[in-house]
């Protein structure tokens, strides 16, 4: 962690402060606050905000768990956030991704583009989309109008909306990691 972590539980001062950091206590419940937390927690407006922010991508979205959870995987390998990755890969297990398939997400050099690939092999059209938009998202912010397209193709939408948040805030996390 590049900041350190405020004491857990941090001190609040105000009636405000403590509605906030019950809240958050409330969506980690019944686990403790995470380092992210713990980060955040340094201004409690942000911390309110994001905690409001990622519970709704996190459990409000109309997205698969699978989708999801790509996104997020595939933002952990290329900011290269260990934790995130070991938080979340899981969920792709349990989802029923494949251990073929995990590791072809987890390679920061594959582009999921080309016949006969082992990511054509592996995942879905819709899979490819989303890593494959992820990845420019994450990368170089823009997103070229082939891979938009593509991507509007396999998804409606409210669908993009979601992931593109999805993407943007996972992204936000690593900065302070």
């Amino acid at each position: 962690m590049r900041l350190p972590y405020v004491p857990d539980p941090p001190p609040t001062n105000t009636p405000d402060e403590a509605r906030i950091l019950s809240n958050v206590q409330a969506r980690r419940a019944p686990n403790p606050l995470l380092p992210l937390d713990l980060a955040l927690l340094h201004s409690f407006p942000v911390a309110d905000g994001w905690n409001s922010f990622i519970g709704a991508i996190r459990t409000r979205t109309t997205l698969s768990t699978v989708i999801r959870e790509l996104a997020i995987c595939r933002v952990a390998v290329i900011n290269g956030a260990l934790f995130e990755w070991e938080q979340h890969a899981p969920l792709l297990s349990e989802g029923g991704l494949s251990d073929e398939a995990l590791a072809v997400v987890r390679d920061a050099k594959e582009t999921f583009s080309g016949a006969d690939s082992v990511a054509e092999r592996v995942l879905s059209r819709e899979q490819r989309a989303l890593l494959r938009y992820t990845d420019a998202m994450t990368k170089t912010v823009t997103v070229s109008e082939e891979v938009f397209r593509e991507l509007r193709d396999c998804f409606g939408e409210r669908e993009v909306v979601e992931i593109t948040a999805t993407v943007a805030a996972y992204n936000c996390m690593g900065v302070i990691w």
